[in-house]
């Protein structure tokens, strides 16, 4: 993994946040987001915890949250899997091939499905405005709260939000 960033958090090895780049040629490329990863006393005979800590707009990723629905995490996990795996295999194919059909951001999975080129420019928009370098250098708490208390004051439709600059 010598192409990640990996920060840690607290003193020990167990949890630390992960830059990751979205894959080339999808939606996400040119997006960085910070991963935080958590791995339980039993890893790796137990899934590692994953999630975004910045913004992204995907029908399996909690948008508040930034859990993420992979059933090879929280499901079918192997000792044989590492954290390699998790972001040079899962995490890119997640993000190239998302499944509307088990959505956590429901918004994200009905877009997708009804016009996908709608979709692609949301998550270009998000990436924008929520995953470049810039975004993750900050702690989490920065990132989101004042973000989310002024999406929450505003009318809670993202039909006005496209092409609006955050003031």
């Amino acid at each position: 993994m010598s192409d990640y960033t990996v920060e840690m958090i607290n003193d020990g090895m167990q949890e630390f946040y992960v830059h990751f780049n979205g894959p080339k040629q999808s939606p996400y490329e040119g997006g960085v987001w910070k991963i935080r990863v958590e791995l339980p006393d039993a890893y790796p005979y137990k899934s590692p915890s994953i999630g975004f800590i910045n913004k992204i707009y995907h029908p399996n990723v909690d948008e508040m949250s930034g859990s993420v629905c992979l059933d090879v995490i929280n499901q079918t996990w192997s000792p044989m899997f590492d954290l390699v795996n998790v972001f040079e295999v899962f995490l890119p194919q997640l993000l190239l091939y998302p499944n509307p059909s088990d959505p956590l951001n429901g918004e994200a999975a009905a877009l997708m499905m009804r016009d996908r080129t709608a979709y692609e420019l949301k998550v270009k928009e998000y990436c924008e405005r929520y995953a470049k370098p810039e975004h993750i250098g900050s702690a989490p708490e920065e990132n989101s709260s004042d973000e989310e208390l002024s999406e929450a004051e505003s009318d809670s439709s993202d039909d006005g939000m496209v092409g609006q600059a955050d003031p």
